[in-house]
């Protein structure tokens, strides 16, 4: 099966400053490779054949790096953004997008089976799938449940609560594309608001290993200590 994915790699890296002042996010190192080779390294390793870069800010660095994708084996091209249009937006100015691909934030680190996931969204004929995982958040005080007459009726020290998030990585059909509209910015929220009201086939896909999103620089120097923890799961 003919394997395309596209990359969201045209945000600014606001919460990241002050390293995206010089370089754009998806060339922040992890380790000695730029986040977004180590995706394209591992989509490689998966047998996807054809990625699309989407683009904007600072386009010309992130296109001299990577050029046509020959380095590892694959094809490399481009969608340069002329205004920004968030994370589905961009999806619009691909005019050959096949049947089904993968998108992917730029600015993840994760050990999912791309390939795998990508041929459970096809052989279960879903619009959209989104890959999950598990969060944990303490809340770090004393919780008090209070009834109607401010009478303390509950207590809860520390309790915790357990939530899926979307981790950026998503398999879409073709006709999904169908609900996003030309020339403005449209959202990953908007497109499944959208999709619900549609009725549409979403999936939700559960991922028990590893994800990190590098968005703040805690994030980013976790990431490059997990990645050199586990380079042998991240880097095939």
């Amino acid at each position: 099966m003919f394997r395309r994915a596209v990359i969201l790699a045209g945000g600014k890296g606001s919460r990241l400053r002050p390293y995206t002042v010089v370089l754009p996010k998806p060339l922040m190192p992890i380790g000695e490779f730029p986040v977004v080779e180590v995706l394209i390294r591992q989509l490689a390793h998966h047998g996807f054949q054809h990625i699309t870069l989407a683009v904007n800010h600072q386009a010309e660095i992130i296109r001299a790096f990577f050029g046509d994708g020959e380095k590892w084996g694959l094809q490399i091209d481009y969608s340069l953004e002329t205004q920004p249009l968030s994370t589905i937006g961009p999806l619009k100015l691909i005019p050959d997008l096949p049947e089904h691909f993968l998108l992917l934030n730029g600015d993840i680190l994760t050990d999912l089976n791309f390939s795998g996931f990508f041929t459970r969204h096809c052989r279960e004929t879903a619009d959209f799938t989104i890959a999950a995982h598990r969060r944990v958040h303490t809340i770090d005080y004393g919780v008090l449940h209070v009834d109607g007459e401010s009478r303390l009726c509950g207590f809860e020290e520390k309790p915790t609560t357990s939530f899926l998030v979307s981790m950026g990585v998503y398999a879409v059909s073709r006709q999904a594309i169908d609900h996003v509209p030309e020339g403005r910015a449209y959202g990953f929220d908007h497109l499944m608001l959208d999709l619900l009201r549609a009725g549409r086939h979403v999936r939700v896909e559960t991922h028990e290993g590893l994800w990190l999103d590098i968005g703040r620089p805690d994030d980013y120097a976790l990431a490059i200590e997990t990645f050199e923890q586990h380079r042998h799961k991240l880097m095939p």
